[in-house]
């Protein structure tokens, strides 16, 4: 017969534990304008000052998609099998 034993952790989480929760779960939507999404994220290729986007984020953070309808971000989520929730 095994023993079964719940751990109960006191310690807390790492930055790169507390980053991986939800990774592959959740995705946050995050309403942005083109001048921000650029300086958040250097690497994307310059667009028209002056949109409202919306970027759809793993939990860590990372970028999964940029777009300008909210609609568009919330079904690539549901492909995807991702829990959305809005980030402010």
């Amino acid at each position: 017969m095994t023993e079964e034993t719940n751990v109960i952790r006191t310690a807390p989480l790492t930055q790169a534990e507390f980053a991986a929760l939800g990774t592959g779960e959740v995705a946050y939507l995050k309403p942005m304008s083109s001048e921000e999404l650029l300086r958040i994220f250097p690497q994307a290729p310059e667009i028209q000052p002056g949109l409202k986007l919306f970027a759809l984020l793993s939990a860590d953070g990372a970028p999964i998609l940029v777009t300008d309808s909210r609609e568009a971000a919330t079904a690539n989520a549901w492909e995807h099998d991702l829990r959305m929730v809005s980030l402010h």
